[in-house]
C-alpha cells in the first residue's frame, strides 16, 4: 500500500526516558508503515539541551512558528538531583516552560474517554476540559537564595526612569526569594483563547484564581477575563446558551468534585499544572489525557500531559519488562497530523489520525491494555500487555479497520 504523503512538515520534538522509548516505537510500529513522515527534528532530550546551552529548545519553538504545528515528547524539568545525574552546566528551565513562553498560547487538556474505564469521581459523567494559562508566573521565574540577614525589595523602572518600589520582607538570616510576571497581552490572549474554545466545543467556561490573597496579580486575571467578556463575549455566550462564571480556586475545587462535568475549567499556569494531573488521573490514568498548546496566532503544539515516566525507564535500562501505557503520547502524533493534515489540505492525513485514535480506543476496549489500565478498569477478563505489545497490538487492531 502506497504512503500517505506530507506536504510540510511537522515540528518534532524528542524527549527523555521512558517516553523516548515509546516515542521510537510509535513511530517504527504505527507511524512510519503508513505515513511518507516529514519532520524537522530537535533532540529536547536533557543532554542535547545541556550540550546546546538550552538553544536546541528555542530553536524548537522558532520552528513551530514557521510550520505551524509541533509534537512534543515528554522532558525532564531538572532539580538538583538531575543535575548530578546528567553533569548539567546548569539547572535548565522547563522546556514547556520555554516554549509555552515563546508561542504565548494556552494549554487545552482533557481526557481520553474509553469504555471500562470508569472515572473514580462517580458523578463525572463528561470529559472536564482544562484551559491552563500558558505563559508566565513559576514557570519564567527569577529566585535567589537569600544568604543571610538583609532587605528584599520590588524594584520597577519604568522607561522614563521613574521607580516603583515595595519591600518585600526584612530578612533576620537565610531564606529564599521568587519573582514571577505576567503581562495583560498574555493574560488577554488567554481570555480569548477560552472564551472561543467555550464558544466552538459548547461549554460552559469557569475561572478560578485567588484574589482575595493576591489582590493586584490575580485580581488582574480577573478583571481581564471580566472586561472581554462583557465586551465581546457575553450577548455570544447567551446566544449559545452557555455560562460564564469566575470563582475563587478553592471553591472551584469544591464545585469540581460534586459536577457531572461537560465544562472548561480555566487555570492560571501551575494551578492548571497541578488540576489537569489530578482531573486526569480521576478519569482513570495520568497517560490517558490530551494536551495542546494553541497560540493567539494559530500555531499548535501537541503533547503528552504527563512525565517521563522515570520509574519504567530505570527498569527497561535494567532489563527488566515495563508496562507503560503509550496512548496520551499516541494522542500528540495523532492531534498533530490532524492538524497539519487539515492546514494542508490533507484528508488522507486527517482520516489516518481519526482510525489511529480508533484502533487506540478499540484496543483497550477489548479488554487488551497497559497495567495501569488493568487495575481500574471494570472489565473483565482483561490481558495485560507490556509497552512494546500494548504497541503491537494497536497496529494489529488499526489493519483490520
Amino acid at each position: 500500500m502506497e504512503k500517505i504523503k506530507m506536504t510540510t512538515p511537522l515540528v518534532e520534538m524528542d524527549g527523555d526516558e521512558m517516553t523516548r522509548i515509546l516515542w521510537k516505537m510509535i513511530k517504527e510500529e504505527l507511524l512510519i508503515p503508513y505515513i511518507d513522515l516529514k519532520t524537522e527534528y530537535y533532540d529536547l532530550g536533557l543532554a542535547c539541551r545541556n550540550e546546546t546551552d538550552d538553544q536546541v529548545t528555542i530553536d524548537s519553538a522558532e520552528a513551530t512558528k514557521k510550520y505551524g504545528v509541533a509534537v512534543k515528547c515528554a522532558t525532564i524539568t531538572p532539580n538538583a538531583a538531575r543535575m548530578t545525574e546528567y553533569h548539567l552546566k546548569e539547572m535548565w528551565k522547563s522546556p514547556n516552560g520555554t516554549i509555552r513562553a515563546a508561542l504565548d498560547g494556552t494549554v487545552f487538556r482533557a481526557p481520553i474517554v474509553v469504555k471500562g474505564i470508569e472515572p473514580c469521581v462517580k458523578n463525572w459523567k463528561k470529559p472536564i476540559t482544562l484551559a491552563r494559562h500558558a505563559y508566565g508566573d513559576v514557570y519564567k521565574n527569577t529566585e535567589i537564595k537569600v544568604p543571610g540577614a538583609g532587605k528584599a525589595e520590588l524594584l520597577f523602572t519604568a522607561a522614563d526612569g521613574t521607580e516603583m518600589r515595595e519591600t518585600i520582607h526584612e530578612f533576620t538570616g537565610p531564606g529564599i526569594l521568587q519573582g514571577i510576571h505576567n503581562t495583560d497581552k498574555s493574560i488577554a490572549s488567554f481570555a480569548k483563547a477560552c472564551f472561543n474554545y467555550a464558544l466552538d466545543t459548547k461549554q460552559d467556561l469557569w475561572f478560578a484564581t485567588k484574589d482575595t490573597i493576591s489582590k493586584k496579580y490575580d485580581h488582574n486575571f480577573k478583571d481581564i477575563f471580566q472586561e472581554i467578556y462583557d465586551e465581546e463575549y457575553k450577548e455570544k455566550f447567551e446566544a449559545a446558551g452557555i455560562e460564564y462564571f469566575y470563582t475563587l480556586i478553592d471553591d472551584a475545587v469544591a464545585r469540581v468534585m460534586k459536577a457531572k462535568g461537560g465544562f472548561i475549567w480555566a487555570c492560571k499556569n501551575y494551578d492548571g499544572d497541578v488540576m489537569s494531573d489530578m482531573v486526569s488521573s480521576a478519569f482513570g490514568s495520568l497517560a490517558m489525557m490530551t494536551s495542546v498548546l494553541v497560540s493567539p496566532d494559530g500555531v499548535y503544539e501537541y503533547e503528552a500531559a504527563h512525565g517521563t515516566v522515570q520509574r519504567h525507564y530505570y527498569k527497561h535500562l535494567a532489563g527488566e519488562e515495563t508496562s507503560t501505557n503509550s496512548v496520551a503520547t499516541i494522542f500528540a502524533w495523532t492531534g498533530a497530523l490532524r492538524k497539519r493534515g487539515e492546514l494542508d489540505g490533507n484528508k488522507e492525513l486527517m482520516a489516518f489520525a481519526d482510525k489511529l485514535e480508533k484502533a487506540t480506543i478499540a484496543t483497550i476496549e477489548s479488554g487488551r491494555m497497559t497495567k495501569d489500565l488493568a487495575l481500574i478498569t471494570s472489565l473483565k477478563d482483561v490481558t495485560v500487555l507490556n509497552s512494546e505489545d500494548f504497541i503491537k497490538e494497536i497496529k494489529k487492531t488499526f489493519e483490520t479497520l
